[in-house]
């Protein structure tokens, strides 16, 4: 496949922080000593703890702005991009981030944080860029970010979310590929695939 139109989400798709968060709340004292998980992991725990949903979304928020910079791009990431450039492929993110984190005093701009980060990985801002500034697109809510990448008329769409394939709005003729790096994924309306190696297989396979 060639020349297709590709959208991808940002947060645990492309950028990885389960490092991030395990590290920040071992800083914060929220885990017990020698505690080690995944983002969701660390999520389960603090919510299934008295006023953990809080601690949550403070830490979530501290990750996503302040500690964005200590988070990794995924192994294949680049090579998928690569073969995305080779193909004459146009490339979009389409993220729902909203601009500032909950229980975040400091208000950083987690959107400006994103752009810093993937401009830092060199995602977006070269001239071998596989991504324009005006192909990353943030928004409020999950219905926004469907409405968003079904008005780009996107060939193919990758999330690690099912939930955004399962919209009653997401748009049916889109070739939805869940990233799913645990392999625990439930059957839905989408091809479940667990790294990036494989997905850009899938996509440009011959």
């Amino acid at each position: 496949m060639s020349s297709v139109r590709i959208g991808i989400d940002f947060d645990n798709t492309i950028i990885c922080y389960d490092k991030v968060f395990a590290a920040a709340a071992h800083h914060r004292g929220l885990m017990p000593d020698g505690w080690t998980g995944s983002k969701i992991q660390v999520r389960e725990y603090l919510q299934s703890q008295p006023g953990g949903e809080l601690a949550w979304q403070g830490l979530q928020g501290w990750v996503y702005g302040k500690g964005i910079r200590s988070a990794e791009i995924y192994p294949g990431v680049q090579d998928f991009l690569g073969a995305c450039r080779l193909a004459g492929s146009d490339v979009y993110i389409v993220s729902h981030k909203t601009r500032f984190g909950h229980q975040d005093p400091d208000r950083i701009d987690l959107r400006a944080a994103a752009r810093d980060w993937l401009r830092a990985a060199g995602l977006i801002g070269s001239g071998n860029s596989a991504l324009d500034i005006d192909d990353v697109h943030f928004e409020d809510t999950q219905a926004a970010k469907v409405e968003r990448l079904a008005s780009l008329n996107l060939d193919v769409f990758i999330d690690d979310l099912a939930d955004v394939f399962e919209q009653p709005h997401f748009p049916r003729d889109v070739r939805s590929i869940l990233f799913d790096s645990s392999g625990s994924a439930r059957p839905g309306p989408y091809k479940s695939i667990a790294s990036w190696d494989e997905i850009r297989r899938e996509v440009f396979a011959p």
